[in-house]
């Protein structure tokens, strides 16, 4: 089987749609997905520096509400931090098929843009400082990259400060 050619140009996902709708600049980069590879694959794969790879999780907090946290792909989340500079009693990840429910994207493709349900999105605040970052585009093994920046006024993003080092317990 050939191999595929990881210049070529990868379907329109429901993210993409709408970064170009947004008017974001943004690069793609698929590569070939691995399960349970995580941010340390796709990084790997792409040559990319970890700590700019940035993943999207979906969590609820104790009213089962659903929220996204940007983070570091060499990073946890604290989610006791979190809690508290959210104003939550506690967060949790959602289940997979919950978290499927309320993105609509499938666990492993996660974007925060372009989600089947409006979610407050929070994005730890090291991020931001960093020049460029790659998110997932929508799809397992597609991610782009573009200005952190964008996801302040795009996303309505609150920056938070609920990263733990990857060596400091499970990753969420």
């Amino acid at each position: 089987m050939a191999k595929k050619d990881k210049s070529a140009h990868v379907s329109e996902t429901p993210a993409t749609q709408w970064l170009r709708a947004h008017g974001v600049a943004f690069t793609e980069h698929p590569y070939d997905y691995v399960e349970h590879g995580g941010s340390a694959e796709s990084a790997r794969q792409l040559g990319l520096d970890e700590h700019a790879v940035v993943k999207t999780l979906v969590m609820q907090d104790q009213d089962a509400r659903p929220l996204i946290v940007l983070m570091h792909g060499d990073c946890t989340v604290s989610t006791k931090n979190l809690a508290r500079q959210i104003g939550a009693k506690s967060v949790q990840p959602c289940a997979p098929q919950v978290a499927e429910r309320h993105s609509g994207y499938q666990v492993g493709g996660t974007s925060p843009f372009g989600t089947r349900k409006a979610m407050p999105v929070y994005v730890e605040a090291t991020i931001l400082q960093l020049p460029r970052i790659a998110i997932n585009g929508g799809r397992r093994g597609f991610l782009v990259q573009l200005d952190p920046q964008a996801c302040i006024p795009l996303l309505g993003a609150t920056p938070v400060q609920c990263a733990l080092g990857d060596d400091t317990g499970t990753r969420a």
